[in-house]
């Protein structure tokens, strides 16, 4: 196996598994939402389907690039989330240093996604 098979099949799996967790375990996303987004529950299941269709979408040459696309939109998208769950990470029982070092983490999984996306 190459090292870009490895590295595709395991972004892949890092996203379906984090958009199953959406659907097993729905308050753990919940807590971390920002409360003045409307209808927290459907965002939860709406980012954890397209991560999983995302994920699925990069093992497909005729879907890698959409789906890099889409999931380099949705990492955007999900990232005030992200500051939120660091910004009262003490009512949370969240370490504040795994709460904030989550933050610069983002641009390694962005770069991760865009290598993935570009492979043939």
């Amino acid at each position: 196996m190459t090292l870009q098979l490895f590295s595709r099949y395991t972004l892949a799996l890092l996203f379906v598994a984090a958009g199953l967790w959406h659907f097993l375990h729905p308050a753990t996303y919940l807590a971390i939402m920002p409360p003045l987004l409307p209808q927290p529950l459907a965002l939860v299941y709406v980012s954890g389907f397209f991560e999983i269709l995302g994920g699925l979408g990069l093992l497909f040459a005729r879907t890698r690039r959409v789906a890099g696309w889409g999931l380099l939109a949705l990492l955007v998208a999900v990232f005030p989330a992200n500051v939120y769950m660091a910004l009262v990470h003490e009512q949370l029982g969240i370490p504040g240093w795994a709460a904030w070092a989550r933050l610069p983490l983002q641009l390694p999984l962005l770069w991760w996604v865009w290598q993935v996306m570009r492979q043939r």
